[in-house]
């Protein structure tokens, strides 16, 4: 039963943070359009970004939270080690959760005058923008550190700083993977930003930028698997030498590919549809070809708290889960009606 309530819990981590990669996640690529926010259009641009992440964007981090609450209360030996061998890039990104939604804030309160001139300096635009591009890269750089199996077995005082709280995640494969998370939360932006635009005009950059997005998806995707076969062999292993693994693959870039076929014939809503399920394959495929290990190569997903701990833990998500998940229905049905119900 114990083994039951592991797999559970760890399932109820992976679904967290596929929800914070597909609004989250979705977020922050939006930021990074903004960088691409010029010209004629620019100021439309950025007024559909606001539009289309204002009313959302506080509700979209408590997948988040829950991701962390599970994993400090089900798995703590997982979590004490991440949480100190990748306490810089964590606490980088928390930084920058903090200075984009800041920036944000300061931002969407701008006033523009009759003669054009902004109430808000620029630096805060750039902020955002940027605070956008980096947080999702530490996010993902956290990622690959854990799955790389660099991360030191426990905090002992062996080893430099630099080998015990730097080299783990300023490596090859956990960079090259921090490249792929902003990738993709850009390319699900653009997808999103696609069927948010009533503009003929934005829809026809979004749907350009989608499609640039997914190439570059798929080329940032098979250089990950290039560094792994060095930088996390055991993932590289689960994923080209298991059943499920190239499965995996082979869903994953047959969904990417339907999303660009979907984007070159104008079918915006199906190419979302295949955006999001390619994005939700490759999250799951990379759990499921690391499980049982939630950090490569010692800590598995035996390693958790005890029983009565987990069942308290269980029965809090089910209980909480029923009162968040009308709410949030609520909230996206209210905002999100046309882009999300309408057919």
């Amino acid at each position: 039963m114990n083994g039951t309530l592991e797999d559970l819990l760890g399932a109820s981590l992976v679904g967290a943070l596929t929800c914070y990669l597909l609004t989250g996640g979705a977020d922050f690529g939006a930021g990074i359009w903004t960088f691409f926010a010029f010209g004629r259009s620019g100021q439309r641009q950025r007024a559909l970004i606001d539009q289309a992440i204002g009313p959302i964007w506080e509700a979209n981090h408590v997948w988040l939270i829950v991701a962390v609450t599970i994993l400090f209360t089900a798995f703590p030996p997982a979590f004490s080690l991440i949480a100190t061998g990748l306490h810089i890039p964590l606490s980088l990104m928390l930084v920058g959760i903090v200075l984009r939604g800041t920036a944000f804030a300061v931002r969407t309160h701008d006033i523009t005058s009759r003669d054009g001139s902004s109430s808000v300096s620029p630096i805060w635009g750039y902020l955002f923008a940027v605070s956008s591009i980096i947080t999702p890269a530490l996010l993902g750089i956290s990622v690959g550190a854990v799955a790389s199996g660099r991360l030191p077995v426990a905090s002992l005082p062996s080893g430099s700083f630099t080998e015990r709280f730097i080299a783990p995640w300023l490596a090859a494969f956990p960079l090259s993977v921090g490249l792929l998370t902003t990738t993709l939360v850009a390319y699900l932006a653009a997808v999103y930003l696609l069927v948010e635009s009533q503009d003929p005009e934005l829809r026809a950059a979004f749907r350009r930028r989608a499609q640039a997005a997914c190439l570059a998806l798929l080329l940032t995707g098979g250089y990950v698997l290039i560094q792994a076969r060095q930088g996390a062999p055991e993932i590289y292993a689960g994923l080209r030498h298991t059943p499920v693994g190239l499965l995996a693959i082979v869903v994953t870039l047959g969904l990417h590919l339907a999303a660009l076929v979907t984007l070159w014939k104008v079918r915006d809503r199906a190419a979302r549809m295949f955006a999001v399920a390619g994005a939700v394959i490759m999250l799951w495929g990379w759990a499921l070809s690391q499980y049982p290990y939630l950090v490569e190569p010692n800590i598995t997903i035996a390693d958790a708290a005890p029983a009565e701990t987990l069942r308290l833990l269980l029965v809090s998500l089910i209980l909480g889960s029923i009162i968040l998940f009308p709410l949030l229905y609520y909230l996206y049905r209210i905002f999100k009606g046309r882009v999300l119900f309408d057919a």
